[in-house]
């Protein structure tokens, strides 16, 4: 016989299991992405994989969100995981870059609905002292699948196929999928309301134009160009229709009421801003030990694993502590421990040993993993169940967005610092954009027919560029930290009388 307390652990475990597989997603397929290339052809194309991705998740998201609150959770986060893993079929079997973007874009439409519709069912299943423990556990899965996505990434394609960092999304969503189906049981009485179509087409246009311009400006075409600035300017006329739009629908996909409680609208800018940060470290360091130290794509992401620990450590603190203090109080320790690992990294260079550059991972790791916990429960606090789901993915949103852009802004940044002391280290020589290609150090091989003297200075400038990305990395930091000291001063209120559990 299956108990009342079994049930909520087999809920848990699904809720778990699709977090893990829906957040791991992204960076799994970054670091096989050489792999990929190589196989598929297209390296023209290749940025498309991972915007394709992205822009659906962060499209979907609000909007999934939103309709939980009007239809219930369970109906959606189970057509978001049945569509996720359709998505991760169809991407094992691909033939072309441009079908696997496409399949990335449908994996894209499932991971919108998973993330923040499992963070909504813990704060519906859970009385308020229950949540901070759970939460952290979530943060906790979040921050570990950034972290161990590459390293399993590169495991699975250098020992078995790049086809099967896709298929292993299989066993993981089907277990959640049984989980979620015959355990949880969804009592709340939704009310139907009007979809807000014309916001949700406004808010996706508004984001695919801003991706597209980012990625392709700089790269295949020059940023004063006509397909540049076109994309510019559909993204600013998409936002000011989205936001007119909003304004005037009954039921709007994102409600600019919600964030004139000041706790909500500075839980999303932090949220932003530290998706930025952090995005810089999970995707820099291993390129660092990489290239600079030389070794495998798989030791580069065995690397990252104290940078998790502390991730995981930090969530878990800040989900105890949100009974103990305001959420304002655990974000400025949390903002402090940011600010001090990235100043750290900004100082990194080829004499950094990796006992060093171990304990700079574990306090930047241990910053953002308060973030993972205490953001998701500030930024639901005060809202009911019927606006939960709406607030959960706001908070999703807002750090996607805050990732992404970080990864594309910041890899502009690095690539043309990198690119600059290249010139400089080769003035003299007039041969540096022979050896300007910084995916040759990536490889032990093409490292090894690289002379002494050159690959010293490629090495050199490539770690200049890394730490000053850090440096400049401070910036969203920084902001975070102004918007941790404009929250409000609210915590938690924990009653006497606890809540009832959803499906008692």
């Amino acid at each position: 016989m299956v108990t009342k307390e079994s049930k909520f652990g087999f809920v848990i475990a699904g809720l778990l299991l699709a977090i893990l597989m829906a957040a791991m997603d992204n960076t799994i397929v970054a670091t096989a992405m050489g792999t990929i290339v190589a196989e598929l052809g297209g390296f023209d194309k290749f940025v498309w994989v991972t915007s394709a991705y992205m822009v659906t998740v962060m499209a979907g998201t609000p909007i999934f969100g939103k309709l939980s609150d009007m239809y219930g959770r369970k109906r959606f986060f189970i057509f978001g995981l049945a569509v996720f893993l359709i998505g991760s079929i169809l991407c094992g079997t691909a033939e072309s870059i441009t079908q696997l973007s496409i399949y990335r874009a449908i994996q894209g439409v499932g991971g919108g609905a998973i993330m923040p519709i499992a963070f909504t069912i813990i704060f519906d299943i859970f009385p308020p002292e229950k949540r901070g423990k759970m939460t952290g556990l979530f943060g906790a899965v979040f921050g570990t699948s950034s972290i161990f996505g590459p390293l399993l990434g590169a495991y699975i394609t250098e020992y078995v196929s790049w086809h099967w960092i896709f298929y292993i999304n299989v066993p993981l969503g089907i277990l959640s999928f049984i989980f979620i189906i015959f355990f949880y049981k969804e009592s709340l009485e939704h009310r139907k309301q009007k979809i807000d179509w014309l916001g949700a087409l406004t808010l996706v246009g508004a984001v695919v134009c801003l991706m597209f311009a980012l990625e392709l400006g700089g790269n295949q075409y020059e940023w004063a160009s006509g397909v540049i600035l076109s994309l510019y300017g559909a993204f600013v006329g998409f936002f000011i229709i989205f936001l007119f739009v909003e304004t005037k629908a009954s039921e709007p996909i994102i409600s600019f009421q919600m964030f004139r409680k000041r706790l909500f609208a500075t839980s999303n800018a932090i949220a932003f801003f530290y998706g930025a940060t952090f995005i810089i470290a999970t995707i820099y360091i291993p390129i660092f030990v990489q290239g600079v130290f030389g070794g495998t794509a798989t030791n580069s992401g065995l690397i990252l694993t104290p940078m998790m620990l502390g991730s995981v450590f930090g969530s878990q603190i800040g989900g105890f502590m949100t009974t103990k203090t305001s959420y304002r109080n655990i974000m400025i320790c949390s903002g402090f421990f940011l600010i001090t690992g990235v100043s750290l990294l900004s100082t990194i260079s080829p004499d950094t040993s990796r006992q060093i550059m171990t304990l700079y991972m574990i306090i930047t790791g241990f910053g953002v993993g308060f973030s993972f916990s205490t953001l998701s429960m500030s930024g639901i606090h005060g809202f009911d169940m019927r606006q939960r789901g709406a607030a959960t993915s706001s908070i999703t949103f807002f750090r996607s967005l805050g990732m992404t852009l970080g990864i594309t802004i910041f890899g502009i940044m690095q690539r043309n610092l990198f690119a600059d002391h290249l010139k400089e280290a080769f003035s003299g020589m007039g041969n540096g954009g022979n050896f300007g290609d910084s995916r040759a150090l990536l490889s032990p091989e093409s490292r090894a027919n690289i002379p002494a003297p050159i690959l010293e200075k490629i090495t050199s400038a490539l770690s200049s560029s890394i730490a000053q990305t850090f440096m400049w990395a401070l910036v969203p930091a920084i902001f975070a930290v102004i918007f941790i000291f404009l929250m409000s001063n609210e915590r938690i209120k924990v009653h006497v009388k606890k809540e009832k559990l959803v499906g008692e």
